[in-house]
């Protein structure tokens, strides 16, 4: 059901070298940009008229308005589940206390007396929020998105989410809920790439947007790239990862469990298992055969996701190795299931998420850790981080001299100035100090020295 990677025995091979020796997904963003292009420029165009047209193309439902009425959501959160909504209502909670200890405040640095550099974080004005609605439904990456957003004090809002022809072209219901309990009136029927558009161009009922964030699928990954530059992103989100660092202390229940947890997402979603133990990874296959026969989504998901060139067993000389592995894997997910597990997950370099023993499976961080998931894929944790307030602010620095402040530094930016050859640069230090000769001469070696 899963294939093998042997690396034991040689020594590993550096960089690019390790990298290309594990499992991935093919996600070609490149080549899906060309497809998503025309349906961005549509709704650049036609606005809502495209939104509408592409709601019955790609999901089967003719809508008569793209905004979703306020009666909605609130029938919406009338009509939840009571445990339902105390799950989310959890969640947030938790999701809150998180995202609240991460917001930064100012900080000024005196650099000299009468000199000093201030670094003021100011959100975003305005973001888009994507949460997917294809194989199934995401009320908690409504959750994710919203609740560092709120927290990074972000004054306006709106969420998009693919309409549902089981909803009369609204999203899902329990999507609906979620925006309810979390205060978001502002919700659109729109999936895709074509929400992304609206987000970024803006339409007749949506205003534009100075960022968007959220997972998707490959259209909304290619539309994302497509407006970089033009508003801010999160990241290309690509199926999703989980990989597992174990020796022989692990579980393979455990271990199997939080594999398959993972490839019921998507065909394309990666299950990895790094272990120096020949005897765990036997007993997970067991396992994997067991539990997966056990469940639901088996040959529409899970099946082709471990029977995927993106999900192996990777057996490894050492945890030392294995290590080496997931850092040059850089996993979305990580789960530490070793013994002395926090220590070696204080090693780790290279993660969207670690998860440190037995007691911490990635599904808790799904739902309920208070950590978020909307994070880096496709080895893209070597460089990025996951979704969290900060994301949602902007460092601003400001710069406060007095004339002495100033005086006392001129003749390094004359110099310097002159040294880059921006003349300009430094005649606008000299005009504030006309007849110094030090400022005009720039700094020059004293003599002997």
């Amino acid at each position: 059901m899963i294939s093998r990677i042997d690396l034991r025995g040689d020594a590993l091979p550096e960089g690019t070298a390790l990298r290309d020796l594990l499992p991935r997904a093919d996600f070609d963003v490149s080549a899906a940009l060309e497809k998503v292009r025309p349906i961005c420029e549509a709704v650049h165009h036609r606005g809502d008229a495209a939104l509408i047209d592409y709601a019955e193309k790609f999901d089967g439902v003719r809508l008569e308005a793209v905004r979703v009425p306020a009666q909605a959501l609130a029938d919406a959160l009338e009509r939840l589940d009571p445990a339902v909504r105390a799950a989310l209502e959890e969640s947030i909670r938790r999701a809150r206390l998180v995202h609240r200890a991460q917001r930064r405040g100012s900080h000024t640095t005196q650099v000299v007396r009468g000199g000093s550099v201030t670094e003021k974080w100011v959100p975003v004005e305005r973001v888009g929020l994507y949460a997917p609605g294809g194989r199934s439904v995401y009320p908690s990456s409504v959750i994710m998105n919203a609740v560092p957003a709120q927290e990074a004090g972000v004054p306006s809002m709106a969420l998009a989410s693919p309409p549902q022809r089981d909803f009369d072209g609204l999203p899902h219901p329990t999507i609906l809920a979620a925006c309810a309990l979390l205060g978001i009136d502002e919700v659109y029927a729109a999936g895709g790439a074509q929400a992304v558009a609206m987000f970024a161009h803006g339409t007749e009922s949506c205003a534009p947007t100075a960022m968007v964030t959220g997972p998707g699928n490959i259209w909304v990954a290619a539309a994302k790239r497509y407006f970089t530059g033009r508003i801010g992103i999160d990241t290309e989100a690509g199926p999703t990862e989980i990989a597992v660092l174990a020796d022989d202390t692990a579980d393979p229940v455990h271990v199997a469990a939080d594999l398959i947890s993972q490839a019921e997402h998507d065909p394309l979603a990666a299950a990895v298992l790094v272990t120096d133990s020949p005897a765990l990874a036997d007993a997970v296959e067991k396992e994997l055969e067991t539990q997966v026969a056990a469940t639901r989504h088996i040959e529409d998901r899970i099946v082709p996701a471990l029977r995927g060139r993106q999900s192996a067993i990777v057996l490894v000389d050492g945890v030392d190795e294995g290590l080496r592995v997931v850092d040059a894997y850089g996993a979305e997910h990580l789960e530490i299931q070793t013994a002395d597990a926090a220590a070696v997950a204080d090693r780790v370099r290279n993660a969207g998420a670690i998860f440190v023993g037995p007691w911490a499976p990635v599904s808790l961080g799904d739902y309920a850790a208070g950590s978020n998931h909307v994070l880096p894929t496709g080895g893209c944790a070597c460089h990025s981080s996951g979704l969290s307030v900060q994301s949602f602010l902007r460092g601003i620095h400001i710069v406060d001299y007095t004339r002495d402040a100033l005086a006392d530094v001129a003749h390094h930016v004359v110099t310097l100035a002159e040294a880059e050859d921006l003349p300009a640069h430094g005649a606008a230090i000299k005009a504030r100090f006309p007849g110094d000769e030090q400022v005009s001469r720039g700094w020059k070696v004293p003599e002997g020295e």
